[in-house]
């Protein structure tokens, strides 16, 4: 009698997967807790760019034309294991995929205002450093309304 194969187990995407949180470097400090969860170079953009409301990720690639898509799909994943963002599919596979803030993740806008205040004020202080008119030129970050 033959024997039979068992069927191949199908995996699951690699970006499908839950990701585990990054650990806390220097445990019990909630500096550094914070620091894994919103550093990093864009993080603190795509949670200012999805408080206006929630975005496709090709919107968010045109509102941040510096950052690769790998980057991006990698900072998106961090912000959904650490339940700042929500992601939720729209429709059937390939399903494109809306990005939100969870409530949690809203409970940053006020910090996130504030970085950004001391930025333009920090931008204004050594505007003799940079030209002088894109230190003065409106930003598109200053157009959000944060509540």
């Amino acid at each position: 009698m033959l024997k039979r194969e068992a069927p191949p187990i199908k995996k699951a995407p690699a970006g499908n997967r839950s990701r585990p949180r990054r650990p806390n470097a220097v445990s019990g400090c909630p500096l550094t807790a914070a620091q894994a969860a919103i550093g990093g170079k864009w993080k603190l953009i795509i949670i200012y760019w999805l408080a206006e409301s929630p975005k496709h990720f090709a919107s968010l690639r045109r509102n941040l034309p510096g950052i690769s898509q790998k980057v991006l799909t990698q900072q998106l994943r961090e912000l959904v294991s650490d339940e700042i963002v929500r992601r939720q599919p729209k429709g059937s596979v390939p399903a494109p995929v809306e990005y939100s803030l969870t409530e949690y993740g809203r409970t940053l806008l006020p910090l996130v205002e504030q970085i950004r205040l001391w930025g333009r004020t920090h931008l204004k202080r050594f505007s003799g450093l940079v030209s002088a008119t894109s230190a003065e030129r409106p930003s598109q970050y200053d157009n959000i309304f944060l509540t």
